[in-house]
């Protein structure tokens, strides 16, 4: 095979490499902030349920 071919190639298959590149990071990029959004909330909520119980115990 001739070196044309082989740049053919190569040109044609850099552009969906480098699509599929972008595309990976901005799924992961998301992923990570909805885990972390996620991890965040369920701290606030078991403080705040922390909160509320320890609250309504200590009424008579």
């Amino acid at each position: 095979m001739s070196a044309e071919v082989w740049g053919g190639i190569i040109w044609s298959l850099v552009p969906t490499v480098v699509l599929g590149l972008i595309f990976w990071f901005v799924m992961r990029m998301i992923v990570r902030a909805d885990r972390d959004e996620r991890r965040a909330y369920s701290r606030i909520e078991a403080e705040e349920r922390a909160r509320f119980a320890q609250e309504h115990s200590a009424r008579p």
